[in-house]
């Protein structure tokens, strides 16, 4: 039996149902090929192609590939000498180089359209890059022992997105198969561990006649047996890189001439953590990566910080950008030096809907493996999916972030991080349940 908890409450389920797919060979050599080939932000070459061979297989009725899905406007994209590298590496690893051209200038991502009759369209969102992480070489690791550590050394998927992708896929599959009567289009986004994949998405047009969003994440510290119906608690969050200039000098002969950008710096980040927080919520500021200078006797000309402001609402998280950029922008003035601030991915706040949380509870509460269902937990973090459930949620439909737990050796963005594969197969039931259920019944 699974208890499903609110507020220190146990309801009894409805009767144990498993929803029929098994999760096969295939879909396991996928998600261990994805993890082979970890890729970041706007470089998911591999990935993109690697799910382009797997869906042109099945009865899709449309399949939109990298520019067809995503706006123009885009933030935190590496040069073209970057993402030419990359190219490179995923042709050299088995990518077809037709695929990989079509995601010139780094726009990767795919949507994949089933239409199986009159009735509503549901959007199930999975992610699909990676992170900037060296995996383990532990020999009690999974991937080592198995053999599909990641080939990208110095990346990893450390936070589940190889599964994303791999139940985003086995959901198609399932449906298929299923008597659903509507239309499924899974969003297979790029670029959400810098929050810039998300909007682009979401004003790709594809949202627009979404009545049902679902967006997929594992882990989150819920062991696997567990699934929360309805994740709230998102932290609004805007990145960003501050680039101080001043001018170099003899650190020793003649430091009066220079303009010393490290103490501009320096001042920045002692000053951020200054920033007074904010009695209408929690919020957040890190400088998460600072540099700067070329040697010790030389007076620096240029440094820099990378950070992030966050917030329990986007308010309060504009609250924290306003004065982080007039603390740089101060620091920077103190010690007769410049600053260019960029903003490289952000995220607003966001809510799952209670009835489509239901709707999951409900289901989860009938599907084999599932031990224990929460109503809903907050993230305690940040997602950049918020943009595409409020894109739909702003259009009259309704939206829910989804945990499926699974045991995991260490945590999300560790060099141990890895899935409990089960995990997948029990994923692909419920969303298959649930968008089922969303074909017969409204909501």
């Amino acid at each position: 039996m699974c208890p499903r908890m609110k507020s220190g409450r146990q309801l009894m389920p409805s009767a144990t149902r498993w929803w029929g797919m098994s999760v096969t060979d295939d879909l396991i050599d996928l998600r261990r090929d994805l993890h082979r080939h970890p890729e970041p932000a706007w470089r998911e070459f591999y990935t993109t192609a690697r799910l382009v061979d797997e869906l042109e297989t099945r009865p899709l009725d449309e399949l939109y590939v990298g520019p067809e899905v995503l706006a123009e406007d885009r933030r935190g994209v590496p040069d073209d000498d970057e993402l030419d590298e990359w190219a490179r590496r995923a042709v050299d690893a088995g990518a077809r180089e037709d695929v990989v051209d079509r995601l010139a200038g780094g726009y990767t991502g795919l949507v994949a359209v089933l239409q199986t009759g009159e009735g509503p369209t549901v959007g199930l969102r999975v992610d699909i890059d990676a992170l900037p992480i060296t995996e383990t070489d532990d020999g009690d690791h999974e991937p080592v022992r198995d053999g599909f550590r990641s080939e990208n050394e110095g990346f990893m998927h450390a936070c589940g997105h190889d599964a994303h992708a791999t139940v985003g896929v086995g959901v198609i599959d399932a449906i298929a198969e299923s008597d659903f009567t509507g239309t499924l289009k899974v969003f297979f986004q790029p670029s959400e561990e810098t929050v810039s994949g998300g909007e682009p998405m979401a004003e790709g047009g594809h949202l627009d006649d979404v009545d049902y969003l679902l967006a997929l994440h594992v882990g989150l510290d819920h062991p696997t047996g567990e699934v929360v119906a309805g994740v709230d608690g998102f932290l609004a969050v805007r990145h960003f890189r501050a680039a101080f200039s001043g001018a170099s000098a003899h650190a020793g002969g003649h430091p009066e001439r220079g303009r010393n950008a490290v103490q501009a710096m320096a001042t920045a980040v002692q000053n951020l953590y200054s920033i007074p927080r904010h009695d209408e919520g929690a919020t957040r500021v890190n400088a998460g990566l600072v540099g700067g200078g070329t040697a010790s006797n030389i007076v620096p000309e240029e440094a820099f910080i990378e950070g992030e402001v966050r917030g329990e609402t986007t308010a309060l998280m504009e609250y924290m950008d306003d004065h982080a950029e007039r603390i740089l922008r101060s620091a920077a003035e103190m010690h007769d030096c410049d600053v260019e601030i960029e903003y490289e991915g952000e995220a607003p706040s966001g809510e799952s809907d209670d009835e489509l949380a239901d709707v999951v509870a409900e289901v989860a509460g009938g599907t084999a493996g599932v031990d224990a269902v929460l109503d809903s937990d907050d993230l305690g973090g940040s997602e950049d999916a918020t943009y595409l459930m409020r894109h739909v949620q702003q259009r009259g439909g309704l939206a829910s972030f989804v945990c499926v737990g699974t045991d995991h050796p260490g945590g999300h963005h560790t060099p141990t991080f890895d899935v409990d594969e089960e995990t997948i197969r029990i994923a692909i039931d419920v969303f298959t349940g649930t968008i089922e259920r969303l074909g017969r019944e409204a909501v």
